[in-house]
């Protein structure tokens, strides 16, 4: 029987509703918790992930009987943890659509580790495939490739090479500024200016001041989708001329819905892809069920975790019916998904492709102005 999501974003915990037909005989049952932040300041980037895991486990796949349920992790790592736990103690879970946020990854890991049940996520940062857990498998790219695709077009597209940079105070923010150094470092550009910033800053213009006193060509954000959009917003307020390239948060409907399509204007961003930019018949069939399902545009953390989803159910319809046999087919099978083709290097790292989209300034559908394959030569 199939656990059937409810999309409003305050349910914490979704219930098994009306039975559908049982399992024929040759279908294998397979469960799949969707333990992701839908409340707190995550709720955009953990919805879009939530429905994308929805989207996939509600279309299923021929020869597997999938049931679910959505728990809210919130922005807590102890919730994040009894949520897994909670979980484990219901079903023999197959594996976990686990939550984009990396401070709770982090947290989960260890105990997916002692179960021995894959935790499959959209999370960038990178430390989560350092760590040597062979659980974890990410279908984002890591931050080894969006920053270094972000410092490329910033240094190589826009020729800036004095970037300013803001990042959230997170282990998701921590690990771009990380990796974002580092990659200017090597494209011989100066990082005039770094701030770390809380999720709960209300007020960037302090921030912003102090950038642009250290005389920037360019604005480089690593922040989360509210922040994000409150700095742009603040920053084009201020009069600031000076081009805005931001983390994949930024390339989200639900953050560019936040500002104005002219506030948009010289604003570009990483990411894994753009399921709102279209491109193929495929994705555009994905955009329509998303749009339909949730009354909402799909972004890449969606098509990420849809995409993740489809690759287990596919897998356990080849015979992976363990928690075992699901882990060592993720770590040895080349999967042709929407975004892109997902293969682990051996770590859990299954993305490699990144682009840059921008908004013109008329519209808040950006165009894809930069595509970079196989940054981290995995493939």
């Amino acid at each position: 029987m199939r656990r059937i999501a409810k999309t409003a974003a305050a349910i914490s915990i979704v219930a098994a509703t009306a039975a559908g037909p049982a399992a024929a005989k040759d279908e294998k049952e397979a469960v799949f918790p969707v333990l992701v932040p839908i409340t707190g300041f995550l709720a955009l980037e953990g919805t879009a992930q939530r429905n994308g895991a929805v989207l996939a486990l509600d279309e299923g796949i021929d020869g597997v009987a999938a049931r679910y349920e959505v728990q809210d992790t919130g922005t807590s790592p102890e919730v994040a943890v009894n949520a897994l736990l909670r979980a484990l103690s219901r079903d023999e879970v197959n594996a976990v659509a686990a939550s984009i946020f990396g401070t709770q990854m982090l947290a989960m890991m260890p105990v997916a580790a002692e179960a021995e049940v894959p935790l499959l996520t959209v999370s960038g940062t990178a430390k989560l495939t350092e760590m040597g857990n062979p659980w974890v498998f990410r279908f984002f790219p890591t931050d080894t490739v969006v920053k270094v695709a972000q410092a490329r077009y910033i240094v190589e597209e826009l020729g800036r090479k004095r970037p300013a940079v803001l990042y959230q105070t997170t282990a998701y923010g921590q690990s771009g500024q990380a990796h974002l150094r580092a990659a200017f470092e090597k494209l011989g550009a100066e990082v005039v200016y770094e701030e770390g910033l809380a999720p709960d800053v209300k007020d960037m213009l302090p921030a912003l001041t102090k950038a642009l006193a250290a005389e920037p060509d360019v604005l480089v954000l690593h922040l989360h989708s509210g922040p994000t959009a409150l700095f742009v917003r603040q920053a084009k307020a201020n009069g600031t001329d000076l081009p805005i390239v931001a983390g994949s948060a930024m390339h989200q409907p639900t953050t560019a819905a936040l500002l104005e399509p002219a506030e948009l204007a010289g604003v570009c961003a990483e990411s894994g892809s753009s399921p709102i930019s279209g491109g193929t018949p495929e994705m555009e069939a994905f955009a329509a069920a998303y749009r339909a399902r949730f009354d909402a545009e799909p972004d890449a953390f969606a098509l990420g975790q849809y995409d993740a989803m489809r690759m287990a159910l596919t897998a356990t319809a080849d015979g992976a019916a363990t928690p075992k046999a699901l882990r060592d087919k993720l770590a040895t099978t080349e999967y042709r998904g929407l975004a892109m083709t997902y293969k682990s290097d051996g770590m859990g790292n299954m993305a490699y492709v990144a682009v840059i989209v921008c908004y013109d300034g008329e519209s808040r559908i950006p165009h894809i102005a930069a595509r970079y394959k196989n940054i981290a030569g995995a493939h």
